[in-house]
């Protein structure tokens, strides 16, 4: 079936739509050998598409997968000694998904939440990368009762690891609750700033990655995202 070549490769992971019009624009994109034209369409499986000299293959399927992250589970990068004493998110994938798909990002071993598994390594790239400022939030309790300006110094920022941390959405939920949107993640990064402005954190939770939320799902749980779900999260990080 012909699609446009836009379509064709931004859904093999190539490049979002907007980039691979920019591929053909330059020229870089050629189908059965001729230079292709922004419009053209083809059939990924009876035509060759080449893109910057490179025969572009049959994508391997892709899978979406959520979690809920327990406290205490470890996700990726942690030391030795620490894997062998705490379990990690990837024992708790069913035994078919294990080595088929990799958490975004991570969660550190004190903190709960949505942490997203796929073996989509451009969809990872754009959640991860700080170039693309995608939202996730967070929910936060505090030690102690949080007055209204030092939820203020959170949104606007705080210098932390030497650097000035981007502004933040905050929502106070009560005396010791709040919510708190980042477009970046630095190291243990609420936890720093809270630390900064006198309130430690006591739980921390994440419960939104740009579009994906599901406040059902139970520590430990892993499921599938459904069609809607990962059309929409596609969609915002303009890879449909």
């Amino acid at each position: 079936m012909q699609e446009r070549l836009q379509k064709i490769l931004s859904a093999r992971g190539i490049s979002s739509r907007r980039k691979a019009e920019e591929y053909i624009e330059r020229g870089l994109v050629k189908v059965n050998g001729a230079i292709a034209k922004i419009g053209e369409k083809a059939d990924p499986e009876k035509d060759v598409i080449e893109v910057d000299g490179t025969v572009l293959k049959a994508r391997q399927q892709m899978l979406y997968y959520v979690m809920q992250k327990p406290v205490g589970v470890v996700t990726e990068n942690v030391s030795r000694s620490e894997s062998e004493q705490s379990p990690s998110v990837r024992d708790l994938l069913p035994k078919h998904l294990q080595g088929k798909i990799f958490p975004v990002g991570r969660l550190d071993k004190a903190t709960s939440g949505l942490l997203l598994f796929t073996n989509d390594g451009v969809l990872a790239y754009r959640l991860t990368h700080p170039k693309f400022y995608h939202e996730k939030e967070y929910e936060v309790r505090v030690e102690k009762p949080i007055e209204g300006g030092a939820l203020q110094k959170l949104s606007s920022g705080l210098m932390i690891l030497g650097s000035k941390t981007k502004p933040a959405k905050v929502i106070r939920l009560s005396a010791r609750r709040f919510t708190i949107a980042l477009t970046e993640g630095k190291n243990q990064q609420i936890r720093r700033m809270c630390k900064k402005i006198g309130h430690p954190v006591k739980e921390l939770k994440r419960i939104r990655i740009v579009t994906l939320t599901d406040p059902n799902l139970e520590d430990g749980r892993v499921r599938e995202l459904s069609q809607k779900e990962k059309e929409q999260l596609l969609k915002a990080v303009d890879l449909l």
